[in-house]
This record gives C-alpha cells, structure tokens and sequence, in this order.
C-alpha cells in the first residue's frame, strides 16, 4: 500500500530505497504543503505533484533525469541567440512573475498542476531562501524563466515557462552557469523531456540520485545570495561544455 502520511509529523517519509512503490514513482499520499515538509521531501529525493480534486501525492520516479550545471550542451542555435543580445536575465528579481508564468496553461496540455496552494508554497520557501526563480526579459518585459528549490548544492528545477523563442533554455544556460561556479553537484528535472535531454539531461538510477543527494544535500544547506542586477547572456557561455558526458557511477 502507498503510504498515508501522518499531519501532524513533517519529518517522516518513507525511504524511496526500501518503500513500497507505484511503478511511476508515487510514494505517499496527504500530509500538506509546508516548508517543513517540504524542505524534508526534497532532501530526500520526494516531490510534490497532484491535479485539482487529488489529495497532496509525492513522488519519486526512477529513473530520475538530471543536468549536471557544468555538463549544459548548448545547440549551435542557442549559442547564436545568447549572443544577439536581445534578452537580459536576472535572479529572484520577480519570482512571482515567473511562477504564475508558469502556472498558465500549455497549449498541448490545456490545464496546470500549479494550483494556488502550490503557488504559495513555493512563494513560502522563497521567501525563507529556498525556492528561487530566474528572469528572462525582453525589454522591460519577463518573457521566460523557472523556478526551483535549493538545498545544500542541489537546485531541484520545478518548472519553467518561454513566451519568445527559447527564453527558457536562456534561463537554464544561465542557472547552470551560476550553479556551477557555486560548486553545485546536480541539477534535479524530475521526469525526462525532449527539451531537456537536448540541453544534455540524463537519466540515472534512482539509488545514483539519493546517493547524489546524500553528498550535495546535507541537513545544514549552503546559502547563497541569488539577488542579483541583470546580466549579459552572453556570459553564460563561458563555463559550459558542448557536449553532455556520462557522470562517473
């Protein structure tokens, strides 16, 4: 049986390396959305996903797809529109922005899984410092970006959205970067898209994942300060590979 989180207990989730799995990674059910939880959840690999009229679900798929900051592939036309110079990036600088940016629904999808008590318990864990957006702007105005959660040197990537052409590879290009020279070991992206294995994702065992975490996502975090001014596309390609490697196992 999947497991009935207690509410009233926010440290207790089942291990992922010994529970009970659905064959699609779902592990406990109920509990609810606070940063405690949450905080929790993601150290251990666990994330929520649910759909208006389900109880809070949490999940923890295997395989798990990954980027490694410093292993970003970046196409030949991505790297030529980094550089018309046309869109500026910024960091926590409209969080909000970017999360109902987010929260619209995709023209292939016709709904959200964002619904506003997820809203708000992202903009709960930004605004203690855990949950993080970057901007993509054209002009004045946020055409792309995503958000995510950091926890000692791993950011767990939740969702992003584009309005032009690639804003949203803008806004990865540039979290890796910034990941990178911060010494960040991994980058979680949940579940395996087209999208985001061309920018060099991967898939990894969900034991390699946990024993990722267990390295890069202690209990005591590394805090950064992600605010920032706005900064030069162009910068991001400074200490990226071109082509995605195999981590060591």
């Amino acid at each position: 049986m999947i497991a009935l989180l207690d509410p009233y207990d926010r440290q207790s989730f089942p291990d992922p390396r010994v529970a009970l799995l659905e064959p699609n990674g779902l592990l406990a059910v109920g509990g609810d959305l606070s940063p405690g939880r949450l905080h929790n959840a993601y150290r251990r690999g666990i994330f929520p996903w649910f759909s208006a009229g389900d109880p809070i679900l949490w999940w923890s798929p295997d395989p798990r797809t990954v980027i490694f900051p410093k292993q970003l592939h970046i196409s030949r036309s991505l790297r030529k529109h980094l550089r018309k110079h046309d869109l500026s990036v910024s960091f926590d600088h409209d969080f909000f922005g970017v999360i109902h940016g987010c929260a619209q629904p995709r023209d292939d999808q016709g709904g959200t899984w964002l619904l506003p008590q997820m809203i708000a318990a992202y903009q709960s864990l930004h605004a203690i410092g855990l949950a993080h957006s970057v901007e993509v702007w054209r002009d004045k105005e946020l055409v792309g970006g995503l958000y995510g959660v950091a926890i000692g040197r791993a950011f767990f990537g939740e969702s992003m959205f584009s309005r032009v052409t690639d804003a949203s590879k803008v806004a990865l290009v540039h979290l890796c970067k910034r990941l990178a020279d911060w010494r960040f070991g991994l980058i979680d992206c949940q579940m395996r898209t087209d999208h985001l294995v061309s920018m060099g994702a991967i898939e990894i065992p969900r034991e390699e994942f946990l024993t990722l975490l267990e390295e890069h996502c202690p209990r005591s975090g590394f805090n950064s300060n992600w605010f920032g001014g706005f900064e030069d596309p162009t910068t991001a390609l400074e200490t990226t590979d071109s082509k995605p490697k195999t981590p060591r196992s």
